[in-house]
């Protein structure tokens, strides 16, 4: 046994040959390990392990504080779930305890750089080097050792490593050295050039160059690194993104500092050159060996600054990237990077992005949490308008609006104050904060972005506009909801964000439909704008239709107001609250001469904040629109029932004129014609758009979903929707609005129609009062007959009577017929149903064939 390891001694270190001691303690060592028992199976006794462990300890400290913590320890080992080998543990570190410590040189700082294994240094240390010529004499001098002695020969030799490597330190710096310089003059990348001095005393070999411009370039990025993060120190208003970014980046260059002053320490004093620049010791290459094995050179230091170079890469990459960006497209920026196979950069740019975003998501918080934008060097993706920054939502009282019963409310100058406070509070609303996609960090998302801009401007709106005295307890939900918001916790992060929409979205609508009660002034205007309620518009229609029937400028707001109140009282319409019917005002649209009080005549129904935010004015404008066509319909239909019900009735009773029956029943066809198209016309409005454009708004506003963005954008496409189909828009460009005057026409034809019969009704009753005198006369009874007969409706003005009626009627015909063919082309589905129930039976397609066919 012992012969056998003294062979494989001998073969493996042949200086053990002339060393005894060497040779001794290889043996010994050889002996223990193969003495030992780690790696073998024995029975896993954690506790006899523990007991040798304890002896152990009591030798090295009697006063038993070590047994008592190991105790505690071993304990709380067996508790853990999680590790598996626990007696194999505990036998590694026993075995390595009993190991005896080495005498070899350890570094404190760089543990790779310190000497080879135990034994082969503690012989070194205690024996002195035998000289190795004796075995390699044989073999020859090497090429580069022969080399080596003919630069010698001819006054060139390699140049020392010990004064290259002092240089490439100070590269490493950014700092010029005595041999290697960075040039001075620079490109337009700011690049530098490495330059070698030209000294005739030594060569620098080119593998040596090479070597050295890659430790360069760690210097030269260091530069460029350092250089950034000292402009950005002594330059005002620089953002807490970049400071943050300079703050990471600071750290990063300290701990390079310590890297290079531990590599600095590890310079051998071998490498101190004498005067005649010579490097001391007598024998060169026993230095030259202890050096490979124990001190700095440039291989090794390559090594160690490879994971620096990597660093100073993405370093200076960030930098370049932060000349051109800020704030949340800084921290876009450097999160692209993260997306990386290389695990050394995602990790680095991982705790990059965890220093950097620190700022972006304390100001995430405020925002999040209190609706507060505190972003004093706009970085983040909320701006605001500096004009509007000050101003806030202003809650005009409606002391000014008074009763309706009183006139000081409804003053023109009155009108145009409102419209402008309407128009501030939206305006606050959509422009006060602005989202800005360029700065969202891509880690969060477009969605979220949204989610996160809405959830501040919702808090904010509830804060300053409604003025919610239960902000406080909202504030504590959302705090209770919210952790710490850090990059390194994503998915936390959107779990935050969407509770916190949801709490504030929700208290949103809580404060509008409760406390504001904002489904009860969409009703109200369903209801009297919309012509929703049918006994106050009939009641309304007939307690105005005598004064709107008189010119525009004779009538007067005070008295068309306290018609309004009668008409409200008379109805349905008094049960509705107090604060619905104080808002609503009649008044008069701009005249010109000529016009009547049907032409002005319009409803107004008052909105002040916040819920101007949801009826702002252009949706009034809107409703104001929808309410004049509405208001005509109602006009024309409630011109034909009464025409209609005065010529039904006075057929029998005292229209008895042989001759006029059969004009009379034309008459009778022609505004039956009239009452199915202002009838059809009635439901499709109501029946078919509005109440069906209400259905879809109430689904929307029960299931109190979304944000006031959304609520906004439901009630515009509710409102948009009816407009566009009660008004019969065309989305053909420039012919928007064909259908909408096509049905004016009728409606003016209808009203035309309804005066020619009445002139034909009151020809009928003198004509039916003449001949009765004459009959009572030829009885020989005389009635008396006036003698100022309105020479209006004698027999001569017969002929053009009929001529008009008979005009519009036919006129009426050619206008529903073109209307009935634009609507069978119309985009939309339910225009087109409205044609086909215009004409159910193709009445009018028959009627134009009769005709056409009447021509030829």
């Amino acid at each position: 046994m012992s012969t056998a390891l003294e062979s494989l001694v001998y073969s493996l270190v042949p200086k053990a040959r002339q060393d005894e001691h060497l040779k001794r303690q290889l043996l010994a060592h050889c002996e223990e390990i193969l003495s030992s028992h780690i790696g073998q199976t024995v029975e896993k006794d954690i506790g006899h392990l523990a007991d040798l462990i304890k002896r152990h300890l009591l030798q090295t400290s009697p006063n038993g504080s070590s047994t008592l913590r190991f105790a505690n320890l071993l304990s709380r080992l067996l508790e853990q779930p999680v590790l598996n080998r626990k007696h194999a543990s505990l036998q590694f570190l026993h075995s390595l305890a009993s190991t005896p410590t080495s005498t070899a040189i350890t570094s404190a700082f760089l543990p790779s750089l310190a000497a080879p294994p135990p034994t082969r240094p503690s012989s070194k240390a205690t024996t002195p080097t035998e000289p190795r010529p004796a075995q390699k004499g044989p073999r020859g001098k090497s090429k580069a050792d022969i080399l080596r002695d003919y630069r010698q020969q001819i006054g060139q030799p390699h140049i020392p490593e010990s004064l290259i490597l002092r240089d490439t330190l100070y590269l490493l710096q950014g700092i010029s050295g005595k041999y290697v310089q960075f040039s001075v003059a620079k490109d337009a990348e700011q690049n530098k050039e490495l330059v070698f001095a030209d000294d005739p005393r030594y060569h620098v070999p080119a593998p040596t160059r090479a070597l050295i411009h890659r430790l360069a370039e760690v210097g030269h990025l260091y530069q460029r690194v350092d250089t950034f993060v000292r402009e950005r120190e002594g330059k005002v208003g620089v953002g807490m993104i970049e400071q943050s970014l300079c703050h990471h980046l600071q750290t990063q260059l300290t701990e390079y500092y310590r890297l290079i002053a531990v590599l600095e320490s590890q310079m051998s004093t071998a490498h101190q050159p004498d005067s005649t620049g010579r490097v001391n010791g007598a024998d060169r290459d026993e230095d030259r060996t202890r050096e490979e094995e124990t001190g700095l050179t440039l291989k090794r230091l390559d090594v160690w600054i490879e994971d620096w170079r990597l660093r100073m890469r993405m370093m200076s990459v960030c930098v370049e990237g932060a000349r051109d960006a800020q704030g949340g497209a800084l921290v876009n920026l450097i999160h692209g990077y993260a997306e990386n196979g290389d695990p050394f950069i995602r990790k680095f740019t991982n705790q990059l992005l965890e220093d950097v975003s620190k700022p972006f998501f304390v100001t995430l918080h405020k925002w999040l949490f209190s609706g507060e934008l505190y972003d004093p060097f706009s970085e983040f993706f909320v701006a605001v308008d500096p004009e509007l920054a000050h101003l806030q939502y202003m809650q005009p009282s409606l002391q000014g609006v008074g009763q309706l019963a009183s006139d000081g409310g409804f003053g023109g100058d009155n009108i145009e104050d409102t419209s402008e406070g309407h128009a501030g509070g939206l305006q606050l609303w959509e422009q006060k904060y602005r989202f800005q996609e360029d700065m969202l960090p891509a880690f969060v998302g477009e969605t979220f972005g949204r989610k996160i801009f809405s959830t501040g401007k919702s808090l904010n709106f509830i804060r300053y506009s409604c003025h919610d005295s239960d902000w406080v307890a909202t504030r504590e939900k959302l705090s209770n909801t919210g952790g710490t918001l850090q990059y390194s916790d994503i998915v936390g992060l959107e779990r935050s964000i969407d509770a916190a929409y949801q709490i504030a979205s929700q208290r949103l609508f809580d404060v509008f439909f409760d406390k504001y009660r904002l489904l009860d002034h969409l009703s109200a205007l369903k209801h009297y704008l919309l012509l929703g309620h049918g006994d106050f518009v009939e009641q309304l229609m007939d307690t105005l239709g005598p004064s709107l029937s008189r010119p525009a400028n004779a009538l007067y707001r005070h008295n068309l107001t306290a018609t309004l109140e009668s008409a409200l009282r008379s109805s349905n319409a008094q049960n509705d609250p107090p604060d619905v019917l104080r808002r609503l005002d009649a008044r008069m649209l701009e005249y010109s001469h000529g016009e009547i009080g049907w032409d002005v005549f319009t409803l107004e129904y008052k909105v002040d904040a916040p819920i101007d935010t949801v009826l702002d004015p252009t949706a009034m404008v809107k409703y104001l629109k929808l309410f004049n066509h509405l208001w005509k319909v109602k006009r024309v239909e409630s011109t034909l029932n009464s025409s209609w019900m005065r010529i039904a009735g006075g057929a029998k009773s005292f229209l008895r004129i042989p001759e006029l029956d059969y004009d009379w029943h034309q008459i009778r066809l022609v505004m039956g014609e009239m009452i199915h198209f202002v009838r059809q016309l009635q439901a499709y409005c109501h029946l078919e758009v509005i109440e069906c454009s209400w259905q879809e708004l109430m689904a929307f506003v029960h299931k109190k979903e979304g944000d006031l963005d959304a609520l906004i954008e439901t009630h515009r496409a509710y409102l948009d929707r009816m407009v566009k189909k009660v008004l019969l828009l065309s989305p053909k460009a420039g012919k928007e609005e064909n259908l909408l005057n096509h049905v004016r026409d009728v409606f003016n034809l209808v009203l035309q129609f309804r005066e020619a019969t009445d002139d034909l009704y009151n020809y009928c009753l003198s004509e039916s009062a003449r001949r009765d005198a004459e009959k009572d006369a030829a009885r020989g009874v005389y009635t008396r007959i006036e003698q100022g007969t309105d020479r209006r409706y004698t027999e001569e003005s017969l002929p053009g009577i009929l001529a008009r009626v008979k005009e519009y009627g036919a006129s009426f015909s050619e206008k529903v017929q073109t209307i009935i063919h634009g609507l069978a082309t119309h985009a939309d589905l339910d225009c087109r149903f409205l044609g086909i129930r215009l004409s159910f039976s193709d009445f009018y397609k028959l009627k134009k064939e009769k005709e056409q066919h009447q021509r030829t």
